[in-house]
């Protein structure tokens, strides 16, 4: 099991809690909580080594979508296809809050 921390700067805040996915096989959840002093994004995962790809996928991210949060992954061996689905998930779900 890995530990990843990374930090980004961002300006849009998030005005809530938001929940996406299921920690299961081949699978990952994202849960964001509000943070206006930084993006910081704390993952979890079963699967050691990959913290290049998971910096890569974030940045991409991250470069579209200027959110300011803490955001914590639960990685249960995710592709970064299922990432990304999940990270579209999210935005889905905090337009709808808004």
């Amino acid at each position: 099991m890995e530990k990843l921390e990374f930090k980004f700067n961002n300006k849009e805040n998030i005005k809530k809690f938001a929940h996406v996915g299921v920690v299961a096989s081949g699978d990952l959840e994202i849960l964001v909580y509000p943070n206006e002093m930084e993006s910081r994004v704390k993952i979890v995962t079963g699967s050691d080594g990959f913290k290049e790809i998971w910096m890569n996928v974030l940045t991409r991210f991250f470069e579209r979508y200027s959110l300011q949060g803490t955001f914590i992954i639960h990685d249960f061996g995710a592709t970064p296809g299922v990432v990304n689905l999940r990270l579209t998930q999210l935005m889905e779900v905090l337009k709808d809050e808004q």
